[in-house]
């Protein structure tokens, strides 16, 4: 009898996960639709500012600092390609996405000021998820502009689930379009503004308002039932070496929705010195493979012209994030460059507190306004 209450509570919470992910399906669906709505020239002009590499690159860093979620942003963006925005402008915005994520366990490492060799400690811990994900940027953004790398590579992978669908309009999630479909008519069918823009753009927000609760709702419900086991893998795992480390940082990223949660979970166990910065560096990789399945699971929501490419964009965000592991971690020379960036800003942190004002103000904010505005 004494379980019965905790037995309840779980079920309670399991079907709210499952409501959940129906949201986050649904909000997919309805910013696919909503950009189909407002197709055409005039839906090209909404991505004119993003239309450079870089501008695009910029957008996906400032939307997720903002909201705090790249689960959020990603999933967004594959709604916005299967409804028609070009992989060329999606790409750099997913990679944007990676760096934007990062800003959260900057501010949970401010949580340690009162002490400085603690703050030395779990700000170089925040930051080598920054410095990972700014090198990784700058050996593919390159690659992706010069030679269309992540692009053709992600086509050779998703070739085969086209050939499935005979190469046309049908993905083969067909299972989620009957679930979504009748919400996402209805709520266009109640629009009547003149402009198919103005009617695009509502869906579009409303869709990603109900994107932006779904993942949050998802993320709490997660750590419920998942934060107590995850703690556990983490503790088990970070002493058995590199691979166990990345694995176990993926697994716990899958379970609790949310890289963010993860790599804040690490965090202040780094600045009270219970781990240490190379023992905690491969567990962060990991979270940033894990936080991939968020938009795996977008793409199953999108039907169409161009369903193929919001499986596409998803999987060019898991082959970036791998690509990334393998390169800056697995060739040894590149391995400890994230490590010494973090340790030296934080050192200069350590001696003066603006620097990290400075610091965030720059990576985050001030960059890439200059950037939108000049490539603009």
């Amino acid at each position: 009898m004494n379980g019965s209450p905790s037995a309840l509570s779980n079920v309670l919470r399991w079907s709210s996960l499952v409501a959940s992910l129906y949201l986050l399906l649904l909000a997919v669906a309805m910013i696919s639709s909503g950009f189909k709505l407002a197709s055409g020239e005039q839906a090209k002009a909404l991505f004119e500012f993003a239309s450079h590499p870089i501008a695009g690159l910029m957008v996906g860093l400032v939307a997720t600092a903002l909201i705090q979620s790249s689960s959020t942003t990603t999933s967004i963006i594959v709604g916005l390609v299967a409804g028609g925005l070009p992989l060329p402008i999606a790409i750099p915005m997913i990679m944007g996405a990676n760096i934007g994520t990062t800003l959260t366990n900057t501010l949970v490492s401010l949580g340690h000021l009162r002490c400085q060799h603690e703050f030395r400690r779990a700000f170089a811990g925040a930051t080598v998820h920054d410095f990972f994900n700014l090198l990784a940027v700058c050996v593919f953004l390159p690659l992706e502009i010069m030679f269309g790398f992540l692009e053709k590579l992600s086509g050779w992978i998703v070739a085969p689930f086209a050939a499935m669908s005979g190469g046309s309009s049908s993905f083969g999630f067909d299972f989620i379009k009957p679930i979504t479909k009748p919400i996402t008519e209805l709520l266009a069918g109640q629009l009547h503004f003149t402009s198919p823009v103005v009617n695009g753009a509502i869906v579009i927000m409303v869709g990603i308002l109900i994107l932006f609760f779904a993942i949050l709702f998802m993320g709490q419900q997660l750590k419920k039932l998942m934060v107590g086991r995850a703690e556990t893998m983490l503790k088990t795992a970070l002493g058995r070496g590199p691979v166990h480390g990345i694995a176990a940082g993926a697994t716990v990223t899958v379970l609790v929705q949310s890289s963010s949660t993860t790599t804040s979970l690490i965090v202040p166990l780094i600045g009270n010195n219970i781990i240490t910065l190379r023992e905690a560096y491969p567990f962060t990789l990991g979270a940033n493979i894990g936080t991939c399945i968020t938009a795996l699971l977008a793409a199953m929501a999108v039907s169409g012209e161009h369903a193929i490419l919001g499986l596409q964009i998803a999987l060019v965000h898991l082959c970036f994030n791998v690509l990334g592991v393998a390169v800056l971690y697995g060739v040894p020379w590149c391995r400890d460059w994230p490590i010494n960036c973090a340790e030296w800003l934080a050192e200069q942190a350590q001696k003066n507190k603006l620097t990290v004002v400075a610091y965030i103000g720059t990576i985050f904010f001030a960059i890439p306004s200059l950037m939108i505005l000049v490539t603009h």
